[in-house]
This record gives C-alpha cells, structure tokens and sequence, in this order.
C-alpha cells in the first residue's frame, strides 16, 4: 500500500530518536549485541508508529511515545541480558521468555525485540495503581490494566511493519487482557488511562476518577454494568494468569464466607456475641483483678514461669504486668467490636461491607474458569457496543464521525479469543449490526462519507465491507462499484492502489436504481 511522502519540513524538524538512544547507551554497561537490538527496536518503532496512530486514533503522540521508551531505557535499566534458547543461561527462564527484577532494575530476556519491548514497557510501572480501600479490585485490576497496557505498548511493533497492518493473534500475551484495555482505551481515552498507569503519586484515586468519567460519558446505570463486568473479569483473569498471587485472596474468600455464614441468622448471631461479650468482660475483670493485687501478679509470675523453658522465662514481674495489660488492650478492642455489631445500624454496615468484598472475591476459583471468562467477556462487549451508540448519538461534527468510523473499524478486528476477532464473534452478530448500521447512517447523513444508495439497507449492505478493510488511513479509500456475471461486487483501493474485493449480492436481489453512484468508476469515499 502507498504511503505518503513526509515533507521537506517534517524531515528538517523531526527529532532524531535513534541519535538519542545512542547517546543514551553510550552510559550503559550494556553488550553490544543489547545495544543492537535496542536500536533496531528505537528505528522499528519510529518507522511504524504514524500507521499505527492512523488505524487506531486515540493513541499517546508518537514524540511521547518515544521518549518513554527511551526514559524507561535511561532512568530504569541498569542491566539487560540476552540469552539464547537452550542455553545453559536460558534455565533460569523456565518457561517464561522474559524476568524482569524492578528493584535490581534487571531484565533478562531471549533476544526477541517484542518481548524485550514488553520487559520494557513493564520494569518502570507500579504493581499496584489502584487503593488499598477497593478490596480486591486494588490488586486484580491493577494487573489487569498494566498486562493490558504492556501489550497495547507492544503493538505498534508486533502489528505494524511500515507498509502494512496485520493483527498477529499468536503473538498477543493475553487476548482478554488487550480486548478488555482497547475497549476501556475508546471509553475513556488513551491519555486518561496513561496518566493513571504511570501515575508514580497515590494522591488522586484513579478509579473514583475513571467511575465519574464513565458516568458523565454513558449514565450510571450502563456505567455500572461496565464497572461490574469489568471486576469480575480482573479477578478471574488474575486466576487464569496469576495463581501465584491468589492464594490469599482464595483464604480472604473463605474468611468472608465464614462470616456470611454467621450472620445469617441474625438472631442466634446476636446471641453469640452477647456471650461472647460476657467472657470478654469476665477476662478483663479477671485481668484488673491481677494488675492491681501484688500477691496474685506474684501467683501469676511464678505459674508462668514455672512450665516455661529457661530461654523464654519472664524477665520481670513489671515486664508479666506489661504482657498483662496488652492482653487487656486486646480484649477491649475485641469488646468493642463486639460493641458496634450489636449496633443495628453499625451491624448492617458490617453485612454490607462483607457482601461488597465478596461480590467480586467469590469468582477466584471458578471451577469453569475459560469459558465464564468468555461469557462476561461477550457481556462486556454487549456494553461496550452500547456506549458505541451513545457515542454515535452525540458526534456533531464530520471529524467526529470520521475518528469513530476509524475506531471502529479497528474495534472490529481485535481478538475476542483464539480464533475469532469481534466482527467474526456470532454472539455479537446483532449488536454489531445494529451499531454498523446506526454509524454508517449518521456518517451518510452528516455528508462525511458520500451516499451509495438512497436505500439504507443497500448502503449498509456496500459499506460494511469497509470495516473489513486493512487500508491504513481509511480516510484514503476509494471505492468503485463493479457488475460481474450476475453480481455486485465492491472494490476499494488505497488511493490508487487495489486493496480487496467485496461480493455484495446478485443484480436481482439489489435495486440498482437507488444507487447515487455509476458502475467502474472509483470515487473517494470520505468527502472531505
């Protein structure tokens, strides 16, 4: 496909990111061969990023961009080792192609550009971007929008060559976890989620942040769907993915439903902590009792210190009367908590809280693990295709409606698993129509493209092939109608270029005289 020729005066302005490197590695005790795959990975990325930012739109600004590689190479890379496959050095890898120690400021890595872009991308990122007060979701969607965003980093290498866009599934890390970060990316913007994944302070709670935006952008209630969704499918991406890091959420869920269990008959639980309550009180009585009688602090000292090995004897009787009266602390904080749930209001609070952490806990070790994961991912496509449609509903402008057709046309061709992108998704199928349809209306209506038919179904029926078109700058495509035999096909170009080839229908299942346009002749799609 033609590419457009950069200017004279792009050329004299633009700044040299490869000199930069250089200079850059010039003060690391780096191998040659480390130096060399940095470099290559600096030009690579410079060469592609202008097609990458034309398919997708909404992305960091390629001067950005590039910097950040470059800090991240300068401020947080002390060392990198490259090391073969089947090396003696490549069994501390295991089955992993990259380690990175953040601490060490190490990386080692098998000498694959892409990973060590990832390694990259990942050694100068918080493990956790979100409070401590979002139980479980401080952790799990942590991960899941650093994984999310270390992938999409990597994409402008991994997908885009300079001449050409190709989305290479295989080499996706997690296809759920770039599903889920592009589709939060067109919700919220690239620039938001930046700001909150590299975000170094803990002042501003990013998620109370990104819950406000999605509200004013689509309204509570479809804002809540794509919270929910969104955090039951970080805690159970965090299982698929993490194991390791589970184990004490698995123990947290187990507590908690330990605790549901109890305060389920309130009544008998109520009387439990009334008893419970008494003891407290009979200990404490029994303790000040102790205290403050020299003669039984004696009894106690010398009770204690009579069964207890040498090295672990009680120093002192002052020393048996601290221990006494930290264990009365203890006991007192245990009465007081006993206190507030014996409160009405304070022991609703309490039930509340508990269902609250376990609503999204409880999917940590689902049994059927694969296929809920792809369950809830359809439901959050469902909701990301509705706010699509708000998003149509509201665009004004041919600039507006040119980036959404931009959008998405890329939208469509992301993962959903394995095998299938979103526009090949069955389940998906209607709701995707519905939105093609919708947008490709408001695009004829708006003048932003030119009107094929004055039959809405035909125009949908001709320009839905377009989101199937791999044209860098969609904007560039022209289309020409074409009869063969007993059919309809469509044909698009970059420019001038043939891109692909679209069967329409037949001639008799198609009114030929509702199209505003003649046979073999190519037109510019976009009009402006």
């Amino acid at each position: 496909m033609q590419k457009k020729k950069e200017s004279f005066l792009d050329k004299v302005i633009k700044k040299n990111y490869n000199n930069e490197l250089e200079h850059v590695l010039e003060n690391k005790d780096f191998d040659i061969n480390v130096k060399n795959i940095l470099l290559s990975i600096m030009y690579k990325l410079e060469t592609a990023y202008n097609d990458y930012a034309q398919v997708k739109k909404n992305v960091m600004p390629k001067d950005q961009y590039l910097q950040m590689i470059i800090n991240i190479i300068k401020k947080d890379i002390d060392s990198i080792t490259l090391v073969k496959m089947d090396s003696e050095e490549a069994i501390v890898l295991g089955k992993r192609t990259f380690i990175v120690d953040k601490e060490k400021k190490n990386i080692i890595c098998y000498p694959i550009e892409r990973k060590l872009l990832y390694a990259i991308t990942k050694i100068n990122k918080k493990d956790k971007i979100i409070k401590d007060k979002y139980f479980v979701l401080n952790q799990t969607l942590s991960d899941l929008l650093n994984v999310g965003n270390n992938i999409n980093t990597v994409e402008v290498m991994r997908d885009f060559n300079g001449f050409s866009w190709a989305v290479i599934t295989k080499d996706i890390e997690s296809v759920e976890h770039n599903l889920i970060y592009q589709n939060l990316r067109i919700l919220v913007g690239a620039e938001f989620l930046n700001k909150w994944i590299h975000n170094k302070e803990f002042i501003i709670d990013y998620y109370e942040s990104f819950t406000n935006k999605l509200e004013d952008l689509y309204g509570k209630q479809l804002s809540k769907k794509i919270l929910d969704s969104l955090a039951k499918l970080s805690v159970m991406l965090e299982a698929k993915y993490s194991k390791e890091k589970i184990e004490h959420l698995i123990n947290s869920k187990k507590e908690i439903e330990q605790k549901l269990d109890e305060i389920k008959n309130k009544e008998v639980f109520i009387k439990e902590l009334t008893q419970e309550k008494k003891e407290l009180n009979k200990k404490i009585k029994d303790l000040d009792t102790v205290i403050s009688d020299k003669e039984l602090l004696q009894k106690e000292y010398d009770s204690r210190n009579e069964s207890l090995p040498l090295d672990k004897k009680i120093f002192s009787m002052r020393v048996l009367a601290k221990m006494l009266k930290e264990d009365r602390q203890n006991l007192m904080e245990q009465k007081e908590r006993i206190n507030k749930l014996l409160n009405p209001q304070k022991f609703v609070k309490y039930k509340s809280e508990l269902e609250d952490k376990y609503q999204y806990i409880k999917y940590i070790d689902n049994q059927n693990l694969d296929a809920e994961i792809q369950k809830e991912l359809t439901s959050f496509q469902q909701f990301f295709i509705k706010c699509g449609k708000l998003k149509v509903k509201n665009a004004k402008t041919t600039v507006e409606i040119s980036e959404l057709l931009s959008q998405f046309r890329y939208y469509l061709n992301i993962p959903i698993n394995r095998k299938e992108n979103i526009y090949g998704q069955n389940i998906l199928i209607q709701d995707i129509i519905e939105l093609t349809k919708m947008l490709i209306n408001k695009a004829v209506e708006t003048k932003t493209i030119i009107n094929i038919s004055t039959n809405k179904e035909i125009n949908y029926l001709i320009l839905k092939n377009i989101f199937e078109s791999k044209i860098i700058n969609l904007e560039n495509v022209n289309i020409e109608l074409i009869k063969e035999e007993e059919c309809i096909y469509l044909q698009t170009y970059d420019e001038e270029v043939f891109d692909e080839k679209y069967k329409i229908g037949t001639l008799s299942a198609i009114d030929i005289n509702s199209l505003t346009v003649k046979f073999n002749k190519k037109i510019k799609l976009f009009t402006n």
